[in-house]
Parts: structure tokens; C-alpha cells; sequence
């Protein structure tokens, strides 16, 4: 929702679409997160090697001294290790279910189809490189190690891919994303499975029944924070009784928590409570309103705004500190490299993530006869399996379930190692690109399946007020009310957009937001009545002109320095006759998922974040090089 730029906090929103603004978390800001995330995790690493290489013993004592929590005869005790890996952990669990499921709902997998080559390149992902560990441990007591080879680190390899692979597309780290959560679930399932020592079963019995009653709670609708919160520690106790490692509690609610996008009326209600609080601030208002606008954002969004930065910054950073150290000397790094735990951990990461990802998703491609292909070009998804041997947190999680004393060691060595190594073939593959002609290196990254339309009702050059060529490769729809001052923004922006790209079509469509702008709605159909006399674009430019003069008197002012018929246009404004067609729009902006203005689509996808002209012109310039590639790749 638009709201006056008067400085101070909203100025940092200047630029920003109102779908960004809203929602807070579109996937290009859960990268923004991770990328800054993976420079603290490497730091974290870096931090974890020196520390125990300086002082050893200090770095043991610290992270094994014992922590106990006791009620009455009951208690729970691990050491400082165990409650970072089976405690906070669970957080960073519940922010990649989340993550997750908001993809599933909104983002590029909500269409189904799309999730099954992201699976089943996930399979091939994790087959190929405990095959390779298997080959090079079979026979030794090593060999149940393979689990440490499954997983891709979620956070670590889509922050590393943002900094090393700026150029690769935004659809690659939505598919990428697909790829680690599959990793995540299944290695989780093996950990429950495979690495527990002991399976206590009336524990496990009562957290299958207390998980019960979370999905009983969900299907009630139940929105009380509180409920979960006590559920879920329930159920991570019972978990954490029965042997089985309770992290999967965290990626299951994760999984649970619908994203939506905010919808207009309860924007609407949201203003109103906030229109009665500002008239009668009492505490009861107050907390109405603060209830008000959280319920307008989906429980998936607040929460990701709530742990994300927690998650990313302190919780993986910590895991890595009291996982990551390893005594490295000459002696150590000359065994461990000939060391079939080392080298099975390294190459399968290196070769196995790579060779599994890229040639499932080639052979599925192949055996559908490109019904099913990866969402942007092979080069992209070379980078994706290149980047997906980053398998830092979740393996040394398994790493300390698998082995103790030296080969644990040895195996840290091997996961470290594919992280560095990974990230350095990604990066090189990155640069490789600058050694294509424009063409094949869009080509070589673009070219994949058709992306998702999120525009509900295609533009019509009957109906929807369009300048430019109706054969134009790029159509640029804006959603936007003439009392928005963000709209007003933009407008500028346009101009210098049509100015710049003479094959762009543009198209306006109507959006008033009347809670908020009072004169939104008559202005819109002043520009209909304009329209109706050949007049629509002269009009809108005078309205984005005076935008702070938008009352009936002045409306028909603007009518008469167009030199309209104004008795007409008069009428016409006072019988509300083109109510109707302004309700057309906004129809169509409710079945898009529209809440706020200005909201653009580039040949029919939500373009999330910035409107400056750099920004719009790098998503115009992108929007036609993908289509180019894509109809390159089809000849």
C-alpha cells in the first residue's frame, strides 16, 4: 500500500514496489539475507580452524562443557555442541521449511509441475555422490559415513551463488532452492533413521501424537503463536527422547506455514483500525491495530521476517564455530588426502553433485521431449550442480553422528575442502561466460522452460489503454492510482523507459486505493471520461501533475485546458458511468494478487524489488534476452 514519502522511515521504501514492500521476503531478498549470511558463515569457519589450531584444549572445553535443564526429577543434558546442533539448528531448519513452502505457494513452484525435475535432479544430486563415497569405502568401517555426502547447504550454497555467480538468473537459485530442500529432507530422514543408536519407541509413539495434534491445530485454523510454540517444544522433547534427532521439527513446521499474498480488504481493515486508533489512541485500539496489520501479512512472511536474520547470522555462523575446527598440520592434511573418507566426502561433492544434478535433468528433459526442462539454460544448471557441492552445515551434522576421533576429522577436512573447491569452479564457470557472444551466453543461461505468467487477465489492445507496438517483445503492465505518490514517482521513469526502448509496450491499468486516497477513485474514472473523447494519456499526465489536486473541480479544470466536451465529461463524472470500467481493473488486479501500488509485470511476471530506470531497464533488457534465447534454443 502507497503511502506519502515525507522522509524518515519511509524513505527507505523510495523505489521499492508495493509487493516488496508488503511481503518483505520475495526470494531476492531471502538472497540479500543469505549472501550477507555466507560471508558471516565463512568468517565463522575461518574463526573455528584459527581457535583450535591456536589452542586446542580451550576449543574442546568450551564446546563440551555440559549444559542441563532440570524440572523437579526431569532433565535434559547435552554439551554446548549438542544443543547448537540439535537446538538451534532446529531454527535454521524451520527458516529453509519456510523458505520452501513459500515457493510452493507463490514463487516459480506452485505451478507442480515444475517441482518434479528439481526432485528428481535432487535424487540424481544425492545417488551419484554416495555412490562415489561407497566405491572408495566399501568394506571399511567408513562406510556408514555415506550420509555425509547427501546434502546441499541451503543457506551456504544460495549466499556462495549470489556473490561467485552474480550473472546466473534468479529462476536458477528458485530451482537450486528445490534441489537443497529435497537434500535436507531426505538426509534428515536418514539421520532420524540411519544415525540413531537407540530407537526409544513410547517417546517416538507420543511425538507421532503430539505432531498429530500440530496438523488437528492447523486444520482448525488455530493463528495463536503461543500454541505452536508449545507444541513444538513438545515435540522436539519426545523427539529428543526417542533417539531421534529433533531438527526435523523444525523443517516440518517450516513446511506447514501457508505463504499468501496480502490481500486488499484485509489491507482496507487494516487502515480502518489504524484510522480508529489514530482518532481515539487507546491501548485496546492500539493492539486491534497492531493485530490488524500482522493478520495481513501471511504467518510464512512474519516469521521469516522474525528468524531469518537470526538464523543466517548467529545461529549457522555458531554451528560452523563449534563444528568447523580441525587441528591441521602437515602430517594430518598428507593422511587425510589419501584418506578414503576425505577423498570420498571431496569427490563426491565435487564430481558426484555436479555430474547427478546436471544428468538427471539432461536425461529427464531427453526421456519428456522438453515437457519437463529445467527453468534457465544448461550453462545455469551447470553452475547450480557446481555450487550444490557446498554441503557444509547438514554434513557435519551427520559427520559427527557417522565417526569419532580421526576419521571425523578427516571427514570435516572433506567437506571444508568440496566448500572451497565448489565455490571456486563456481566462480570460474561464472567467468567463463564472458567468453560468449551476447546470444549464446543468454542462450547458454535463459534458455529453459517458459517462465510463469502471474498477469490473470492478458492485456487486450481493445480494452486496456497501451502506448507503443502492439508486436512489441516486452509488455510492461502497471498497476497504479494517481493519488500514490510512488506512482507519481515512477511516472518519470516511464517516460525515460518508453524514450529508451522504442519496441516496449506500455500498459496502464487502474487501481485506486480509496482507504487510503480519497480521490484515487474519481480520478480514475476522470481519465475513463477523458479516454471515452480520445484523451486518456494527455489526461493521466496532468493527473500525475497535480496530483495533489485531484477533487471534482479541478478534474474538470483539467478537461477544459484539454479542450473537451466538459458538460460531457461533467455528466459523466457525476452518473459515475465509468465506475464500471475502472471496477474491471481492479477485478483483475484482485485475481493477479495485487495489494499495493504501483505493481508492474514484464511480459506477464511480477517484477519484484526497484523501479529506478537502471533497474527496469536491466529487467526489460533481461525479460527480451530470455525470450530471444528461449526462441533461439527452439529452432
Amino acid at each position: 500500500m502507497a503511502v506519502p514519502v515525507t522522509g524518515g522511515s519511509t524513505a527507505r521504501w523510495l523505489g521499492r514496489t508495493a509487493w516488496a514492500r508488503n511481503l518483505q521476503t520475495p526470494l531476492r531478498s531471502f538472497l540479500r539475507t543469505e549472501t550477507g549470511g555466507a560471508a558471516v558463515l565463512l568468517a565463522a569457519a575461518v574463526a573455528a580452524l584459527a581457535w583450535v589450531n591456536v589452542h586446542a584444549a580451550s576449543y574442546q572445553a568450551v564446546w563440551g562443557t555440559t549444559f542441563a535443564v532440570r524440572v523437579g526429577g526431569w532433565e535434559v543434558a547435552q554439551d554446548l555442541r549438542g544443543w547448537v546442533n540439535n537446538g538451534l539448528m532446529t531454527f535454521f531448519f524451520f527458516t529453509v521449511g519456510l523458505e520452501a513452502r513459500r515457493e510452493f505457494d507463490l514463487g516459480e513452484l506452485r505451478d507442480r509441475r515444475r517441482v518434479t525435475l528439481p526432485m528428481l535432479a535432487a535424487v540424481g544430486g544425492m545417488a551419484v555422490p554416495v555412490g562415489i563415497y561407497l566405491a572408495l569405502n566399501a568394506g571399511r568401517p567408513s562406510a556408514p559415513g555415506w550420509g555425509t555426502t547427501l546434502s546441499t547447504d541451503t543457506a551456504f550454497a544460495l549466499g556462495m551463488l549470489a556473490l561467485v555467480g552474480p550473472q546466473f538468473p534468479d529462476r536458477l537459485r528458485a530451482f537450486m532452492l528445490t534441489v537443497a530442500v529435497v537434500d535436507d529432507l531426505v538426509s534428515l530422514v536418514v539421520i532420524a533413521v540411519g544415525y540413531t543408536e537407540e530407537l526409544r519407541w513410547p517417546a517416538l509413539l507420543v511425538g507421532l501424537g503430539i505432531f498429530g495434534m500440530v496438523l488437528a491445530v492447523k486444520a482448525a485454523r488455530v493463528t495463536v503463536g503461543l500454541v505452536y510454540l508449545v507444541l513444538g517444544l513438545a515435540l522436539w522433547l519426545a523427539l529428543m527422547r526417542s533417539g531421534v534427532d529433533p531438527v526435523v521439527v523444525g523443517l516440518a513446521f517450516g513446511l506447514l506455514t501457508y505463504a499468501y499474498p496480502a490481500e486488499r480488504g484485509n489491507l482496507e481493515a487494516a487502515t480502518n483500525l489504524f484510522r480508529l486508533f489514530r482518532e481515539q489512541p487507546t491501548p485496546e485500539l492500539a493492539r486491534d491495530a497492531r493485530l490488524g496489520l500482522a493478520s495481513a501479512i501471511s504467518p510464512n512472511e512474519r516469521l521469516q521476517l522474525l528468524y531469518h536474520p537470526w538464523t543466517s547470522y548467529v545461529i549457522v555462523p555458531l554451528f560452523a564455530l563449534c563444528n568447523a575446527g580441525i587441528v591441521i598440520n602437515p602430517g594430518f592434511l598428507a593422511a587425510a588426502y589419501t584418506s578414503p573418507v576425505t577423498l570420498g566426502i571431496a569427490l563426491g561433492y565435487l564430481v558426484g553433485k555436479p555430474v547427478g544434478i546436471v544428468g538427471v535433468s539432461w536425461l529427464v528433459t531427453r526421456l519428456s521431449r522438453g515437457r519437463l526442462r529445467p527453468p534457465v539454460g544448461w550453462l545455469a544448471v551447470a553452475g547450480g550442480g557446481t555450487i550444490a557441492g557446498i554441503g557444509f552445515t547438514v554434513s557435519l551434522l551427520v559427520a559427527t553422528l557417522a565417526f569419532r576421533g580421526t576419521a571425523l576429522e578427516e571427514a570435516k577436512l572433506g567437506v571444508l575442502s568440496a566448500a572451497l573447491c565448489s565455490s571456486v569452479l563456481t566462480w570460474l564457470l561464472f567467468r567463463a561466460t564472458g567468453w560468449l557472444s551476447p546470444a549464446r551466453r543468454a542462450r547458454a543461461l535463459l534458455a529453459g522452460a517458459e517462465p510463469i505468467v502471474d498477469l490473470a487477465v492478458p492485456v487486450d489492445e481493445r480494452h486496456d489503454h497501451a502506448r507503443g507496438p502492439a508486436d512489441a517483445p516486452v509488455t510492461l503492465v502497471e498497476y497504479g492510482d494517481f493519488e500514490c505518490p510512488y506512482c507519481g514517482q515512477a511516472e518519470p521513469v516511464i517516460r525515460e523507459l518508453l524514450a529508451d526502448f522504442g519496441d516496449l509496450r506500455y500498459v496502464w491499468r487502474h487501481l485506486p486505493l480509496s482507504d487510503v486516497h480519497p480521490d484515487a477513485q474519481l480520478a480514475a474514472e476522470a481519465a475513463e471520461a477523458a479516454a471515452a473523447q480520445g484523451a486518456f494519456w494527455p489526461m493521466r499526465e496532468l493527473l500525475f501533475r497535480h496530483q495533489d489536486a485531484l477533487a471534482p473541480k479541478y478534474l474538470v479544470g483539467y478537461a477544459e485546458q484539454l479542450g473537451l466536451d466538459t458538460g460531457r465529461f461533467r455528466t459523466e463524472l457525476r452518473q459515475h458511468v465509468h465506475a464500471p470500467r475502472v471496477a474491471e481493473d481492479v477485478d483483475s488486479a484482485d485475481l493477479s494478487a495485487v495489494s499495493g501500488t504501483p505493481t508492474f509485470f514484464i511480459n506477464g511476471q511480477r517484477h519484484q524489488g526497484a523501479y529506478d530506470i537502471a533497474t527496469l531497464s536491466a529487467a526489460v533488457r533481461a525479460a527480451k534476452a530470455r525470450l530471444t534465447a528461449t526462441s533461439s534454443s527452439r529452432r
